[in-house]
């Protein structure tokens, strides 16, 4: 009783004490000091907290540095768990974990309307200078736009010239980057049209903050980012962007920078996700290569550079895109979102027109400004620049061009009067064609958390506009780019910029949609929409992780052995060794080679092609298998110390496989992961069978083949005789229940290759049913006694054969 009380005395006193514990951010002590002369997001200019900041200030002033410190936690841990990255192109051409900035941008919902409304006028502009460029081409002949800003462009496509794309509209999705100048006004800082990257990992930023703040999100009234996608969905399903064809996102392939966010937007809005060699053009009509055979597309959500579609009309060097597919969307077969082209309207130079073709083309001035331009390709406005370098940033006059410092922004006109004096002029008359000089201002603050306190740092916003059945839609929020210092050139990711969650707030309780269908109009994709290269793909998941099992199942059987007797010379040892080696997998060099970890790495990439279609925990688990024997190889003796790492990675393929088996949806995909599983168990039991059954097996061969098949137990239950030759063919090759069996492997194989789609065969067996059917039926027929080793080998041709007879009918 005595030690309860103590206990519970103690107990109370620490609760005491963590209540008494200092805050994580004391507001009080004016740690928080904005920039000199540069308005900050969270507090005015008197240092006060803005009215729309108080209830998040006043909820983190309660908290502290622990509880803090928990929370971001998790939101780190969420991201990690989801694998959420970009690539970073600084010569290693590396993956990096996404860079969250933990407290969120909050904005008043009154203020949002009031940008929102401006960059609609914005897109509509855009919209309308598309229609120009690409048709009747006015406004270079009335003199708004100087020629050499369209005919150098290198993103105005000739080819595209005249076409009018079907649905009637060149924009559906673009973004801005705006940011508010030292007066407290929002600017245009670009615009992007080409190929928006960012809506995915908004989305992401908006999962992880609220798992930073939950409790407080869901008070202050948050406005969601569901609606803006759901509605975004809904247009391209509607036929807004014209055809009755399927819909996809257009990547370029893994290697891209945002490929994650490509599979991510592609998951999360349940369309396909398409690179160009999945798809071909057939009669002026653009087609995805599925199992099933081509089967129209109508509308692409196009995310790579837009010259890169087509190595026929377009780039001739481009490897990712498809021939034909000018031709398709000439024809009217298909929309591109955005239309082929679109990237002209990235152009820097056009900044400084805009406001003329907005009256122009819309009789109304802009609402919202840009960041002021001046192009050097005219004689006043050079002549400007090189007069006030010391305002000025220096950079490309065309999006496509290349920067000029490793900050990838402009750089600075003072900076570049101080390097080149007296020969500014000559410079930017001989290059004023491709130059802008634009106003270098001090973008507003927004906190950081760094190094355990809030410091004020540059940030802008990127807005994000989808067309909808109702007209331009904006997301209700982005994401902010938060700079690494005070330096305006460190917002960019590449330059180590970080990304926060963007909180509009309403007033009033916001509604909380889905992207959940109604009843009424629940669609279901054929299960033969599966592209042949994710087809592909899963067959040779499905392969490599047996593989990889089978080889460490193999590894463990042999240093369990080792162990045990101490002598690589035994013969079943110096046996299994060559047959590790023929392999691939030398054991002279490691007890766990470094070749171990080939087929790992080969079901990674296999995964990380079809992203879009394999779920958050499978991947995760097969990342942590990948980690952990990368760990272990190299670094593990021969003998107990192996086995026990192989034993543990067994563990997480089982795990692995666990995932997969209990939570993939039983579709075209699940078969051919199914098949490349069981092909390759089969192939890898047969091998073992033909190599250590025959009569010239060494002692131990048939334990130890029971041992890799995991059937120990089983043999001694089922035969009440010592173990030998016929009872091992027996269970291990023809054991219709045994699922280590060959036969096993034949059966579920030929069970999942008659639910394929027939591709053409209506009333007859395809090649690959009938190939399948008759290994299957030769080997069911079989005796213990009528197996030879010679058969073996012509069942191990068999299974090759049955993989080619697969890729040739559907891959």
């Amino acid at each position: 009783m005595a030690e309860a009380k103590a206990e519970h005395s103690a107990e109370r006193h620490r609760v005491e004490q963590d209540s008494e514990a200092e805050p994580a951010i004391a507001w009080n002590a004016g740690n928080y000091a904005p920039l000199p002369g540069i308005p900050d997001e969270m507090v005015d200019a008197e240092g006060k907290v803005r009215p729309v900041w108080q209830p998040f200030v006043n909820a983190l002033s309660g908290m502290t540095t622990d509880e803090l410190a928990e929370r971001f936690s998790r939101a780190d841990r969420y991201l990690r768990d989801a694998g959420v990255f970009y690539r970073a192109y600084d010569g290693q051409d590396d993956t990096r974990a996404w860079p969250f900035s933990h407290i969120p941008v909050i904005i008043d919902d009154d203020e949002w309307q009031e940008l929102a409304e401006g960059l609609k006028q914005r897109a509509d502009l855009l919209e309308a200078m598309m229609a120009d460029f690409y048709g009747d081409n006015r406004l270079v002949a009335e003199g708004f736009i100087p020629p050499a800003l369209v005919a150098s462009n290198s993103e105005f496509l000739r080819p595209l010239v005249g076409v009018t794309p079907a649905g009637g509209n060149y924009l559906h999705f673009i973004s801005f980057e705006v940011g508010r100048g030292p007066e407290g006004k929002w600017w245009v800082l670009s615009d992007r049209a080409q190929a928006p990257s960012g809506a995915g990992f908004a989305l992401e930023n908006r999962v992880a903050a609220s798992r930073a703040f939950s409790g407080i999100y869901g008070d202050m009234h948050v406005r969601r980012v569901a609606s803006f996608f759901g509605a975004f969905r809904d247009a391209l399903q509607s036929g807004t962007y014209g055809g009755e064809g399927r819909f996809g996102v257009l990547t370029p392939g893994p290697a891209n920078e945002t490929y994650y966010e490509h599979a991510y937007i592609a998951r999360y809005l349940g369309i396909s996700l398409l690179e160009g060699e999945d798809l071909i053009v057939v009669n002026d009509r653009l087609m995805v290569r599925t199992v099933a055979g081509p089967m129209p597309v109508s509308v692409l959500w196009r995310r790579l550079d837009a010259d890169f579609t087509d190595p026929l009309e377009l780039n001739q060097h481009s490897r990712i895109g498809t021939p034909g597919m000018v031709s398709a969307i000439r024809a009217g077969n298909l929309t591109m979102v955005n239309a082929l082209g679109s990237g002209i309207v990235e152009t820097r130079a056009l900044l400084a027109f805009l406001p003329a073709l907005s009256r122009r083309l819309l009789n109304e001035d802009l609402k919202i400004p840009s960041i002021a331009t001046w192009w050097c390709g005219q004689e006043n406005e050079r002549a400007h620049v090189a007069a006030s370098l010391d305002q000025m940033l220096i950079g490309p006059a065309y999006s496509r061009q290349p920067f000029f410092d490793d900050s990838g922004l402009s750089f600075s006109g003072k900076r570049l009067g101080e390097r080149r004096p007296g020969a500014v002029n000559r410079w930017l008359e001989k290059r004023g064609p491709w130059l802008v000089g634009q106003e270098a201002v001090k973008l507003s603050t927004a906190p950081a958390f760094i190094n355990g306190k809030l410091e004020p740092h540059p940030f802008s916003l990127r807005v994000f506009a989808a067309r909808t059945n109702d007209g331009w839609k904006l997301m209700p929020g982005g994401f902010a780019r938060i700079g690494s210092s005070d330096d305006v050139a460190a917002i960019a990711m590449q330059a180590g910029g970080r990304a926060a969650d963007v909180w509009v707030v309403s007033k009033t309780p916001v509604a909380t949609p889905t992207l959940l269908t109604r009843e009424s109009r629940v669609p279901r994709n054929h299960p033969a929409n599966l592209p042949s290269r994710a087809a592909d793909n899963l067959f040779w998941l499905g392969r490599y992780i047996e593989r990889a099992e089978g080889n460490l199942r193999i590894l463990r059987a042999w240093h369990g052995r080792f162990a045990e007797v101490d002598d690589r010379g035994q013969a079943l040892l110096t046996r299994v060794e060559a047959y590790l080696d023929n392999a691939g997998l030398d054991l002279s060099e490691a007890a766990l080679p470094k070749s171990l970890m080939r087929d790992i790495d080969s079901a990674v990439y296999s995964a990380g092609n079809i992203r879009d279609r394999f779920s958050p925990d499978g991947w995760l688990a097969l990342n942590d298998l990948s980690k952990t024997a990368s760990r272990f190889v190299d670094r593990v003796g021969p003998g107990d110390d192996a086995a026990h790492a192989i034993t543990i990675l067994l563990r997480k393929l089982a795990g692995f496989a666990g995932l997969v088996h209990e939570n993939m949806y039983r579709s075209t995909g699940w078969r051919f992961l199914s098949i490349g599983r069981y092909l390759e168990r089969g192939l890898h039991m047969t091998r073992l069978l033909g190599e250590l059954s025959g009569e010239d097996a060494p002692d131990g061969a048939f334990d130890i083949l029971l041992e890799i098949g995991d059937n120990v137990m089983t043999h001694r239950r089922h035969y009440n005789v010592n173990t030998d030759r016929l009872t091992i063919t027996d269970l291990l090759a023809l054991d219709p229940q045994n699922p280590r069996s060959v036969l096993f492997q034949l059966n579920q194989m030929l069970a999942e290759v008659e639910k394929l789609p027939s591709q053409g065969h209506m009333t007859q067996m395809s090649p690959l049913h009938r190939e399948t059917m008759r290994v299957q039926s030769g080997l069911a027929v079989m005796t213990a006694n009528s197996i030879s080793i010679d058969y073996y080998a012509t069942l191990e041709r068999d299974f090759e054969a049955l993989s080619d007879c697969l890729a040739q009918s559907y891959l």
